[in-house]
């Protein structure tokens, strides 16, 4: 299992909702702009995270996410 880590800056974070579309299962939008996020998802989610955090027009997300191949 490798760890998969994420942040948003919730204070850049303008309520687009394109994480919530892409990764659901890691990101719920409460309300309109109350962004609700699991800093820790499972190594599943890993490619929609990534994905995630590629479509975030303010780049809020940062990630850290261990290549497959090697663990790192």
């Amino acid at each position: 299992m490798i760890d998969v880590k994420l942040v948003v800056d919730l204070n850049r974070c303008q309520g687009y909702a394109q994480c919530v579309f892409l990764a659901p299962g890691v990101f719920t939008l409460h309300g309109e702009e109350a962004l609700l996020y699991d800093a820790g998802p499972t190594d599943d989610e890993r490619d929609h995270v990534a994905q995630a955090a590629a479509a975030c027009p303010v780049h809020a997300i940062t990630t850290d996410i261990p290549d497959r191949h090697n663990g790192q």
